[in-house]
C-alpha cells in the first residue's frame, strides 16, 4: 500500500479543469473517462481498480457524476463491513498467535469505527457538506493504513493486506469525488 504522496488540498483545482472537459463524455462512457482523469491526478489510484469497482456497483451505469460520488462511498461502506465479518471469522481461531490477534483485535476496532464514519460521510456527501466528507473519508485511509502497519511492525504478513488495499483505493475514489464537487461550490 503506498502512501499518499499527492496533496489532497490541490486536487480541487486539477478535478476543476477536469470536471469542464466533460462536455464530451456520455453516460457509457463516464466511469472509464471519470476513472481515467482521477488516476491521472492521483498516482496513489489504480485507473483498472477504479473503473472495475465503478462499474460493479448496481445503477452506476445510468448515473451522473454526484451519483457516482454516492456509489463510490457505499462501496467504501460495503468493503468496510465485510471486511470487519472477514476478521471477526479470523479471531474465533484459537490458535493465533498472540501478536497477529492483538493486530486484528486492532484492526477490528479499527474498521468498527470507520463503518459508522463512512455513513456520517454519506450523510455530509449527500447533504453537500463537502469538507465534512473529506475528512471522513481521509479517517477511513488512515485506519486502513494504520490496519496494514500494525502487522508490518511485527514483521508479519498481514491477512488482510488486499482488504486494506480495497480500503484505501475504494477511499481514494471517492475522495476524487468529494474533492471535484468541492472544488464546484
Amino acid at each position: 500500500m503506498r502512501t499518499p504522496t499527492f496533496s489532497f488540498t490541490t486536487l480541487p483545482l486539477y478535478l476543476l479543469f477536469f470536471f469542464f472537459s466533460f462536455n464530451a463524455i456520455t453516460a457509457k462512457n463516464l466511469i472509464p473517462e471519470t476513472c481515467k482523469k482521477f488516476a491521472q491526478y492521483d498516482p496513489n489510484l489504480s485507473y483498472n481498480f477504479c473503473v472495475t469497482s465503478l462499474q460493479a456497483a448496481p445503477k452506476s451505469q445510468r448515473t451522473d457524476l454526484h451519483k457516482l460520488g454516492i456509489i463510490s462511498i457505499k462501496l467504501i461502506r460495503n468493503n468496510a463491513t465485510d471486511t470487519r465479518h472477514y476478521i471477526k471469522h479470523l479471531l474465533k481461531n484459537k490458535k493465533l498467535d498472540p501478536y497477529v490477534r492483538a493486530c486484528l483485535s486492532d484492526c477490528m476496532e479499527l474498521y468498527s469505527d470507520a463503518i459508522p464514519t463512512i455513513k456520517k460521510a454519506l450523510m455530509n456527501y449527500k447533504s453537500k457538506k463537502y469538507n465534512a466528507a473529506n475528512i471522513e473519508v481521509s479517517s477511513v485511509i488512515d485506519a486502513s493504513i494504520t490496519c496494514e502497519d500494525g502487522f508490518k511492525q511485527g514483521r508479519l504478513v498481514s491477512p488482510l493486506t488486499k482488504r486494506n488495499n480495497y480500503t484505501f483505493q475504494l477511499s481514494i475514489i471517492a475522495l476524487s469525488f468529494i474533492n471535484l464537487h468541492n472544488s464546484l461550490n
